[in-house]
């Protein structure tokens, strides 16, 4: 799989030889607040290789590495939820902080919701994030997501309990976004 999101930035999937940049871009304060708490800080080597050993599990492999022609700068993929919820996948990403503010992330959060519908029977994707991170839902709503609600102190971080934000887009919106 590989993604091109322009200026030389693409989603692929990861490789063993990303455990460098993904630890250097990953071990960082500022990311990892964002995150939930399955995404550690500090962020060691021993992380990189736990969780590139778990991509090579998956089946069918639904997360990929943000990079540039040089390295891993973050991640992006989506959970296929199941029983009831199986119309849904649930989206996640993170970004390197020296990445941020350039649109890298819209624009692959544009590029892998557009992957997501191709590749599964969905008709929703979903996001949460926390109140505390009003970038990340500005992300969303330039790639076409759509706030649906709050969810009230749904989430504890760093011992602070927090509303979490959801945002979602429906095939059917997508398509009409991009038709």
């Amino acid at each position: 799989m590989r993604i091109e999101l322009g200026d030389g930035y693409l989603v692929r999937e990861f490789r063993q030889s990303d455990l460098a940049s993904i630890v250097e871009h990953a071990n960082n304060s500022n990311v990892a607040r964002n995150l939930e708490d399955r995404f550690p800080h500090p962020y060691t080597a021993k992380d990189a290789e736990e969780w590139l050993a778990r991509i090579r599990k998956q089946d069918p492999v639904t997360n990929f590495a943000i990079a540039d022609p040089d390295q891993v700068i973050g991640s992006i993929g989506i959970q296929l939820l199941d029983d009831v919820y199986r119309c849904t996948a649930d989206l996640g990403y993170w970004l390197g902080e020296a990445f941020w503010g350039r649109g890298i992330a819209t624009r692959a959060v544009r590029a892998f919701t557009a992957w997501g519908f191709q590749s599964f029977d969905v008709t929703r994707i979903q996001a949460r994030v926390f109140e505390s991170n009003p970038a990340s839902g500005r992300v969303l709503e330039k790639a076409g997501f759509i706030f649906e609600g709050r969810l009230r102190q749904s989430a504890i971080k760093q011992g602070v309990v927090l509303d979490q934000l959801l945002y979602a887009i429906l095939r059917h919106e997508f398509e009409a976004q991009t038709s």
